[in-house]
């Protein structure tokens, strides 16, 4: 049993008023208390950032724990444990014997345990005429007992801000896919408005995103992207609103120019021009001459990736194509111009390269535009473009090479 007296540690070890605070605290256990001493050990273990212990300490406190000999912690059957550092460090996972003296020397310093030392510093216990425990020296899990409620408070503590961490990750998240799926359906439709500053702003608050934050981190990037979600619904309300007011003719009108728009993408016929002159091309998806479509492909591989099923012909490529342009921000009508001028084909190769070299390119619809220009003008040849990005790719194949 214990003394219920403060003790010292024996030798050189100094009492600090920390460790006799934790020795009064043991004393105010209430009449009777007990508590099962692994749940007590999960909740230090969950709450542990809030108490301040560290994992090697804790394996320690497992240890020790182990060494009691009934699950429930109570007074009555005496809370001292005096296990040799011997056996210590065979439940304390191998750790030195100097690890483990700095790890017992912390969960002294943090209140969690009690040194009864004897007067020669061993570590043991005294039994008296009738068999049972009369004394007891070695580290008492009093504070252990007095604290439990303490520690269970710190684990529901924790799991309360890991909920509120979660739910500000799920909302950031949900925000990410609204904004993003909004804004690309915008661009394809061609509603009015400054899509390309709001991207920019949402990319830009995206990758400011840190890997590992709290939530004081992520509050405010929930607030940024909520405010340009509600700018977007604006826009998008208002274009709505718009819509909605003109009668069924306008209405028909426009579905008749949208199935227009919609037969670029879907490779209906259309129109090749060259001059003046104007025939009619066949539905069927027909090789450019000259350019070999593995050709393509070795110059721009960048094409590649945003394929479905991969490009495994003309076809492929210009509805990859023609999904790439609205992530590039051409808008469908620049997209169906250069379809009209160049052709769908020689359009999608453009695109292709337009995409290799984005990095390099400001605007990527201003610049389709002005090549569309150039071969409505008989300017404009898309085999350079391929040859130079083609040389590209071959100098970066050799410097990995080498």
């Amino acid at each position: 049993m214990e003394t219920g007296i403060a003790t010292t540690p024996f030798g050189r070890r100094p009492m600090s008023l920390a460790m006799l605070a934790a020795q009064n605290d043991s004393k105010e256990i209430a009449e009777g208390k007990a508590a099962d001493k692994w749940q007590v050990y999960r909740d230090l273990c969950e709450g542990k950032a809030v108490v301040g212990i560290g994992d090697r300490s804790l394996a320690v406190l497992a240890a020790l724990l182990s060494f009691y000999p009934d699950t429930e912690l109570s007074e009555e059957n005496g809370l001292v444990v005096f296990p040799s550092n011997k056996q210590l460090i065979l439940r304390s996972h191998g750790m030195s014997e100097v690890t483990l003296r700095r790890h017992l020397a912390t969960l002294v310093d943090s209140g969690l345990i009690i040194r009864r030392d004897s007067p020669n510093g061993k570590r043991y216990a005294r039994k008296g005429r009738g068999g049972g425990l009369e004394e007891a020296f070695g580290f008492s899990l009093a504070p252990v007992l007095a604290r439990a409620d303490e520690f269970a408070e710190a684990a529901e503590r924790v799991r309360a801000d890991n909920r509120a961490l979660r739910l500000m990750r799920e909302r950031i998240t949900l925000h990410r896919r609204d904004i993003q799926k909004l804004i690309e359906a915008a661009v394809e439709e061609d509603v009015p408005g400054d899509w390309g500053d709001l991207w920019r702003r949402f990319r830009a608050i995206v990758d400011a995103i840190p890997r590992r934050a709290a939530i004081v981190d992520l509050a405010p990037i929930v607030t940024d992207l909520a405010e340009i979600r509600e700018e977007i619904d604006i826009l998008l309300e208002s274009h709505m609103n718009v819509e909605d007011s003109n009668g069924n003719a306008d209405r028909s009108e426009r579905q008749q120019s949208d199935s227009n728009t919609e037969s670029i993408f879907e490779f209906e016929p259309a129109l090749e021009k060259s001059g003046a002159t104007a025939e009619p091309r066949t539905r069927e998806a027909e090789k450019p001459k000259g350019y070999p479509l593995g050709l393509v492909l070795k110059a721009c591989p960048e094409i590649a990736v945003y394929a479905v099923d991969g490009i495994g012909n003309w076809r492929d490529l210009m509805v990859t194509a023609a999904q790439v342009r609205g992530y590039l921000g051409v808008s469908p009508s620049a997209y169906e111009d250069a379809c009209h001028v160049m052709g769908q084909e020689i359009a999608a190769i453009v695109v292709a390269c337009i995409l290799q070299r984005a990095q390099h390119i400001g605007s990527a619809g201003g610049y389709l535009r002005v090549l569309t220009e150039k071969a409505r003008a008989g300017q404009f040849s898309v085999g350079p473009m391929l040859m130079s990005l083609l040389r590209t790719q071959s100098r970066s194949g050799e410097a990995r090479a080498g």
